[in-house]
């Protein structure tokens, strides 16, 4: 162990109590919560609800005819699905704040140099995941119901559930924001010595097929959905590599000798 008092350890003496642990992590938790609170309550004013339930109905409503709209089966439907909306909408708002509560309660114990790589982590975090709601939106939603809709025989009046719809992009867009979070986990797991760049590079081929895998199970069972999820991971994969010999850097000499200190 790492003498407490060496001064060439910049973390040496900064050991709190397990109680002051606890209440950091509630002051942490709560600053998230008022930060989807704000979120929800400035989505709530504009565009409503309402306006977030039918943004999100687009990609569906672009292919039913023109005087069919969605239905709520429900008694309650019309009231906790918006709710539920406004609730994932302001969740999604707030993230980058929410990622950085995160942050701030493990920063203590990170040294300087590992504070400078965090944050632009979660700035990435936040992009990606951002990236990857966008593209469900604006891109799978809609090539995806266009195949399905194919589908229906012209004796069928395809009118869906507000319900399930709202339940199945919401699983999307919770898939695809962490599919998205591939180069960040790549990035990290070098930084932190679990794999090396050359083992990331020869496990390139199962790491395809594992993207399949991932994209058959959290996908419904279309090839549209599952090739959309599929090919970025594959994408985000190399670009992971890319940015992680960024990470694959000789250690500071503060890292160094608190390794060798803990060996000793």
């Amino acid at each position: 162990m790492a003498d407490p008092k060496d001064p060439a350890d910049e973390l040496a003496g900064t050991e709190q109590p397990f109680v002051a642990h606890l209440m950091e992590l509630r002051d942490r938790i709560l600053y998230a919560l008022y930060g989807v609170g704000v979120a929800m309550v400035l989505l709530a004013i504009w565009p409503g609800p309402s306006g977030l339930i039918d943004w999100i109905a687009v990609p569906i409503r672009a292919h039913m005819p023109p005087d069919v709209k969605l239905i709520a089966v429900g008694v309650f439907t019309p009231f906790f699905v918006p709710l539920k909306v406004l609730m994932m909408a302001g969740l999604l708002l707030a993230l980058p704040w929410v990622i950085y509560q995160i942050w701030a309660f493990v920063a203590p114990g990170l040294y300087s140099h590992e504070k400078r790589f965090a944050l632009p982590l979660i700035v990435i975090g936040s992009a990606l995941a951002y990236l990857g709601i966008a593209f469900v939106q604006f891109f799978v939603l809609d090539k995806m119901f266009a195949f399905i809709q194919g589908f229906t025989p012209a004796s069928v009046n395809a009118t869906p559930d507000i319900a399930s719809y709202v339940e199945a992009i919401l699983s999307l867009y919770l898939a695809f924001g962490l599919a998205f979070q591939v180069p960040v986990v790549v990035m990290l797991m070098v930084r932190f010595e679990m794999v090396t760049v050359e083992k990331l590079k020869s496990f390139r081929g199962y790491f395809i097929v594992i993207a399949f895998v991932i994209a058959a199970i959290v996908t419904p069972p279309d090839v549209i959905s599952q090739l959309a999820l599929a090919i970025p991971m594959c994408l985000l994969y190399e670009i992971g590599i890319w940015g992680s010999r960024w990470f694959a850097s000789t250690k500071p000499k503060t890292e160094a000798s608190a390794a060798d200190a803990d060996q000793s």
